[in-house]
């Protein structure tokens, strides 16, 4: 899990707290995202950590459920990139669950099971080295911008330059490290390898049912609340 951003947006909020333990509807944001991972019955979880990390690694150590190992990134931030290759001697060489730790989305009732778990259901490593949750823009709060990326009729992804219907990355997906071979940088961006696999057709999306939600700013905090409130009539997940 990706947490060790230093929620400069955020401010003043994060002068004092690091943006993942920011409250958004009576609990921090990281705990809406470990709470979907145990529901999926993952044990054991590695979070990255920079920025005020002595207080975000004694909220997790006071934390019940999965087994929480740390990827200290205090001495230098490695990007999102350089992250994930950071804690592959934790992760191990097999796919793996990436989850950004200040987005969340509130799950459908009606779709059957959670986004996690089709994640987890559709990824083909034959066929794919990444599968990314998308978001329509009609599905999401707090999101700016265009949109990330659009689909193609077999839910391979592309940027997106204008053209199709745009989507956005909804902060959840599954890699194969196998996308990491060749890159000898220490410090990277995750967008590297989606490039990479868009090069080569790896890339896929899957649509999120539900709805999503980011909290980049003080303002936001609200908004997502309200947006809480308003899709299901029931907390996020």
């Amino acid at each position: 899990m990706l947490a060790a951003g230093l929620g400069t947006r955020m401010r003043p909020i994060t002068d004092t707290i690091p943006k993942p333990l920011v409250e958004v509807g009576g609990k921090p944001l990281i705990a809406y995202s470990l709470e979907a991972l145990e529901r999926l019955g993952v044990g054991t979880i590695v979070v990255n950590v920079h920025y005020l990390a002595d207080v975000l690694t004694d909220w997790l150590d006071r934390r019940t459920g999965a087994r929480i190992l740390i990827s200290d990134e205090r001495e230098q931030l490695l990007d999102s990139g350089g992250a994930v290759v950071h804690a592959l001697p934790q992760l191990g060489n097999q796919p793996l669950l990436l989850l950004n730790a200040d987005t969340f989305w509130v799950e459908d009732p009606a779709a059957g099971r959670g986004n996690l778990a089709a994640l987890q259901a559709g990824f083909d490593p034959e066929r794919m080295d990444i599968l990314m949750l998308t978001a329509r823009p009609d599905q999401a709060t707090g999101h700016s911008g265009p949109g990330d990326f659009f689909a193609d009729a077999d839910n391979r992804l592309k940027r997106f330059r204008g053209d199709g219907e745009p989507l956005i990355y909804a902060g959840a997906l599954i890699l194969h490290p196998r996308i990491f071979a060749g890159i000898s940088e220490r410090v990277f961006s995750l967008n590297r390898c989606f490039d990479a696999a868009i090069a080569a057709g790896r890339l896929h999306g899957l649509p999120l049912a539900g709805h999503w939600l980011t909290v980049g700013t003080p303002q936001a905090i609200g908004e997502a609340e309200s947006a809480m409130r308003t899709y299901f009539g029931r907390p996020a997940s």
